[in-house]
């Protein structure tokens, strides 16, 4: 049983951290992977906004630096703790690192990955 309050309220923690300046939009992601372990992540800013860097680029770089596996379960924040959908790019990278069972929890509840992002394109349309 997962413990979304929990997980969520992660989330809201790190949202704190997260370098904002421009925009001003704070948003912090948690998520749990596959052996148990919790990894985070907030939005980093950049004077060249193309180069802005999603909460969810640090989750999937922590889940990598420290072990790597897949991710099970996830959630994303805004600055004031309400659950946000991550973006098109990010669920892509979200689909990559967890695949279609992986259980999002969005603003109509918890679904998962291939409800998130149907027919979605990943290694196995390399042929890898």
């Amino acid at each position: 049983m997962v413990d979304w309050d929990s997980l969520q309220r992660s989330a809201s923690e790190i949202a704190e951290r997260a370098y904002a300046p421009y925009s001003g939009y704070r948003v912090g992601a948690a998520a749990l992977a596959d052996d148990g372990r919790l990894v985070v992540g907030c939005n980093v800013e950049n004077a060249a906004y193309g180069v802005t860097l999603c909460a969810e680029c640090g989750l999937v770089s922590q889940l990598h630096a420290t072990g790597g596996g897949r991710l099970t379960h996830f959630v994303c924040v805004n600055g004031t703790g309400e659950v946000i959908m991550p973006c098109g790019r990010c669920r892509q990278l979200l689909w990559e690192n967890g695949g279609a069972p992986l259980e999002v929890l969005t603003p109509e509840g918890v679904l998962t990955m291939d409800q998130v992002l149907p027919q979605a394109f990943g290694p196995e349309n390399l042929g890898l």
